[in-house]
Parts: structure tokens; sequence; C-alpha cells
């Protein structure tokens, strides 16, 4: 594991990840877990237990509560350790990677399977603006506070790894889910380039690629009855030997029957037709295109 954080994993005792795991089962109870509460669940001797939280606060993944002397709660990147540890003990990673690329609300890194199969982590960040957006169209996340970010965070990768499963199953053009833990999910490699990057020769046959991506949104409608919801030359990745378009980012999926799909839909389609005409001088028409996701 050569990662930032991959090196704090390979830093963290037995006893540390016990202290984690620990904070983290009493979230649901505290906001910040009271130190004498932790030190009794972990049931670890108070020398040890004293070892492992210096660590962990030396390695900067708690944080302490302003106005509680003696809580503690987890930083995102205790999170990520977390699910980190849990993919390991079953196998799905053996070797974390560089950080690949930091999104709007995630963060995804190389990695290598135990079978040697190059595969990507996505952990999932709460973000201020993925929680709004949430919170005004999807009805699932409209009733839980803003301190619960665990929990969203939780709920996000959960999402993203459900809807991969099925639209992988369904036929759709979408990387092939792994596994999921907690707020992360590993899924395929998929070995191209996002679509705004590639320049108007770069794509051997645009509008077969952008019909491609309109069959991947009607399997998505017609079959998994949901909307992706975020669509946008930047979360679809192309192969370049043949351009083949794969969507990615579809925790912010919405079903067909939400109040918010049919302008979701027709946002997402506008947006990518209107990549296409652009960038690459080819077109089908909104309405053309709707048709061809909806089926109507």
């Amino acid at each position: 594991m050569t990662s930032t954080l991959a090196k704090l994993y390979n830093n963290l005792t037995r006893d540390s990840i016990r202290v984690l795991q620990t904070i983290e089962s009493l979230l649901q109870k505290y906001e910040y877990p009271p130190l004498e509460l932790v030190e009794k669940k972990s049931k670890l001797p108070p020398g040890r237990f004293r070892k492992a939280l210096s660590l962990l606060n030396e390695l900067g993944l708690l944080r302490r509560s302003k106005h509680q002397l003696m809580g503690y709660t987890l930083t995102f990147q205790a999170l990520d350790i977390l699910a980190l540890h849990t993919f390991v003990m079953r196998g799905t990673i053996s070797e974390l990677g560089p950080k690949l690329g930091v999104g709007k609300e995630s963060e995804v890194y190389d990695a290598v399977t135990s079978a040697g199969k190059r595969v990507v982590v996505k952990f999932h960040r709460e973000g201020a603006r993925a929680f709004r957006t949430l919170k005004r169209h999807r009805s699932f996340a409209t009733d839980m506070p803003r301190k619960k970010w665990l929990q969203k965070a939780k709920l996000i990768g959960q999402r993203e790894y459900k809807a991969l499963d099925e639209l992988y199953r369904l036929g759709a053009r979408v990387p092939m889910p792994i596994d999921y833990n907690r707020h992360a999910v590993v899924q395929e490699y998929v070995e191209g380039v996002e679509l705004h990057v590639i320049d108007r020769d770069g794509l051997p046959n645009p509008l077969e690629t952008l019909e491609m991506i309109l069959d991947t949104l009607a399997i998505a409608y017609q079959k998994a009855g949901i909307v992706h919801g975020d669509l946008s030359e930047y979360n679809i990745v192309v192969t370049i030997e043949d351009g083949t378009p794969y969507i990615i980012d579809w925790p912010q999926y919405v079903y067909k029957d939400d109040p918010t799909a049919p302008d979701l839909l027709r946002r997402d389609v506008w947006y990518i037709i209107r990549f296409f005409k652009k960038r690459f001088r080819v077109e089908i028409p909104l309405d053309q295109a709707l048709r061809r996701v909806t089926g109507e």
C-alpha cells in the first residue's frame, strides 16, 4: 500500500482499530462519545487503551468536542480506515494505491484485489452541496440532521452500490460493483478517460457513443426505474480503444415516479446531447432522445 491513507492504516495497531470501531458504534447514540464509555466498551486494559488513543490523536483520526472535554468523534479519514480495514479482512483489497481524484463528494483511489485485479475504491464524503441537493429532491434524507454525517455517508455508499449492482446485472454500461462497506464502494477499474477531456477527433464514432449513453439511461429508466439525476460529461468514462462509454457516480439517483424525475431526466439528456453537438458536431433532437430513453 503506497497512498497516505494506506500508510496511516499500516501505522495502526489492533488496539487502535478496536478503539475506532468502539467510537463508531457509540455514534448511533452520542455525537461525541464520552471517553470513559469508549474505554469501557473497548474492553482494553487502561494502559493499552491510553496508548491506542494517543496514537489515534497523533495520526489525526479523532476530533475532540469543543464543549465536552472528554468526548471524541471520528474524522472522515478514520471512517476511511475502518472501511479499508474491512476490505482487507474480507480479502477484497490487498493494496491501496495513489489517489486518482477528488470529486465534489468523494475521493477515489487506485487499488488491487487479493487476486491481483486492478480496481477503484471510492470513499464518499458528506459535502454541503450533496446533501442540500438530497434534501431538496430526495425524501430519504429529509429527516436526517446534518450532524449525522456518518449515517449520511454510509447511506450514500449503500445507494451507489445498490444502483451499480442492479444496473450492471441489467446490462447497463456501468463499472462492475465488487464490494461496499460503510461509505466506500469498490468497483471495476475502467481503462479510459472522462468524456470532457476528449477532443473533437478523439472518438472513433461520436454518434455511436452518444447512442450507447442513451441506451444505458434507457436501461436505468425502463428496467431499473431510476434516473441518474446529475449526468454530465464529467461522470462518463470512455474507453480509448472503441469509444465505449461507462456512466459513473450514481448515488443521487431518483426513482422515475419521483415528482422531480421528469425534470432531472430531461436535464440529464439535454446536457449530454448539448455536449456532443458542441464538441463532436453530432446531434440527436432532445424529444427523440427522451423518447429513446423512456420508451414512450
